[in-house]
């Protein structure tokens, strides 16, 4: 027996990289841990990890069952999709009413809403529940993002607080909403997350061919701009990517990496979910798409030699655009955020979550991928306006993004004149642009539309909808 019988608070299934971490993080925290890996060499590491009686693994199911304390809670943290399934099945034999399972892993939120009354009529409560913060951050401290009954939250959540990066003195862990809500925001987390890295992309991409930095510069300009207003942990880790050695070589490592990045899932779920319930998103949907793009090198090689071009240069005093670039940054970071929370505000309409958004922006300021500074002004402004539906349209971050949008402006002119791609930067301006603009030309839309198949429009001075056979009214 791993130890003793019913003394684990709570069980661990999956003992891969955050599995692993995140037991040994609650047993940092004097909670008894049960965990269990079909991989044997898997529930041997955790062992070796943990050094203590608090926590133990197995490769033995009967065994990691028996070491549970009833009403039994169950976390997983296994690949989304079929394997979650997998894991319910082979556990249900084993399990009573009121017993708890808590899927940690990557699951599409309508998986979630689909295995939940299934579980229910067994008797077992179960959480969807998101968890940010990589190896590091279920180690030390993630941010979670738990949704499903709130009476199955409340049970663990004394565990999820100690274990939850804190922020002064909060624990970033709340819970969300009932259903699948914390899946949900975890999904919009992770879509925000591709858009941040598109537009870090974008702007490596334009100093290193527009401006010539090498990787000490790069490095140090980001060290720069993690100093100030757009600090957060993607910054700081672009910072310090630029000057990791390569142990095979000896050369910076980042100059060793292919130049393709794939996706796995969570940006499109974004992107499918916003176009099901129209609302734009379109930095999340370029950042998915230039993914897919970098997928085709052979393609960009020859178009490399159809449309030839040199990067051409950028003039100027290098601290004043590099400062500049930073401002523009800072806004598109603010747009991106600002299309995010506008699908959790539709989605929590349609889903019936009644999220709570400047809790969401609260739990993101520690432990997860996405944290940076600005998340204190956007949990500020929800804070002012809970019912805010546009977060650029907060009289504090509007001002913010009316200082800087220039900056932006002219970063994405300074990166078409050098022939730099930086299509993340590009639309979330013409977002922006696009939500500035008191008209819009989606009357020519109309126009066609009805045009072409009779589908009406509707009229500036009269209410109801209106078709016109443009051929016979002809011109005027």
């Amino acid at each position: 027996m791993i130890m003793k019988l019913a003394e684990a608070e709570i069980g661990m299934i999956g003992l891969g990289v955050m599995g692993c971490n995140l037991a040994l993080n609650m047993a940092d925290h004097g909670f008894a841990v049960a965990g269990y890996d079909r991989d044997p060499a898997k529930a041997a590491a955790l062992n070796q990890a943990a050094g203590s009686p608090k926590i133990q693994g197995t490769a033995n199911l009967a065994e990691f069952i028996a070491a549970l304390r009833r009403p039994r809670a169950i976390m997983l943290l296994v690949p989304a999709g079929a394997p979650v399934d997998a894991v319910i099945a082979e556990l249900l034999p084993h399990l009573a009413p009121g017993d708890l399972i808590l899927d940690a892993g990557n699951s599409h939120f309508t998986d979630t809403d689909a295995r939940a009354p299934k579980l229910k009529a067994k008797g077992i409560e179960f959480l969807g529940m998101g968890v940010s913060g990589g190896e590091a951050g279920a180690r030390h401290g993630p941010s979670i993002m738990p949704g499903g009954p709130r009476e199955a939250y409340e049970r663990v959540r004394p565990v999820l607080e100690a274990v939850a990066a804190q922020v002064k003195g909060d624990p970033c862990v709340v819970w969300l909403g009932p259903g699948s809500a914390g899946h949900y925001v975890k999904m919009v987390h992770n879509g925000i997350e591709y858009g941040i890295m598109q537009l870090l992309a974008e702007t490596y991409d334009f100093m290193k061919r527009g401006l010539g930095l090498n990787d000490d510069e790069l490095s140090a300009a980001y060290g720069r701009w993690n100093q100030g207003e757009i600090n957060g942990y993607l910054v700081e880790i672009t910072s310090a990517i630029f000057t990791t050695a390569d142990a095979a070589t000896g050369r910076r490592l980042i100059d060793e990496i292919l130049d393709v990045a794939r996706q796995r899932g969570t940006g499109l779920w974004t992107s499918q979910s916003a176009m099901e319930l129209q609302v734009p998103v379109p930095t999340i949907d370029l950042a998915v798409a230039m993914r897919d793009r970098s997928i085709f090198t052979k393609d960009r090689a020859q178009a490399g030699t159809e449309y030839p071009r040199p990067i051409r240069p950028c003039p100027g005093d290098r601290a004043t655009l590099l400062a500049q670039w930073g401002r523009g940054l800072f806004t598109a970071i603010i747009t991106i955020s600002a299309q995010g929370l506008a699908l959790l505000s539709a989605a929590s309409a349609k889903y019936g979550y009644g999220l709570d958004l400047a809790a969401v922006a609260r739990i993101w300021r520690g432990g997860c991928i996405i944290r940076a500074g600005v998340l204190e002004d956007i949990n500020a402004a929800y804070l002012a306006r809970p019912q805010l539906r546009d977060l650029l349209l907060d009289p504090a971050l509007a001002r913010m993004v009316a200082e800087r949008q220039e900056d932006l402006r002219a970063s994405v002119g300074q990166a078409v004149n050098a022939g730099v791609p930086v299509p993340g930067l590009m639309v979330s301006l013409g977002y922006l642009d696009a939500l500035r603009s008191p008209w819009q030309p989606a009357n020519l839309i109309q126009a066609q539309r009805d045009y072409f198949d009779a589908h009406t429009y509707e009229r500036t001075d009269a209410k109801g909808t209106f078709h016109t056979d443009w051929e016979k009214a002809g011109a005027k």
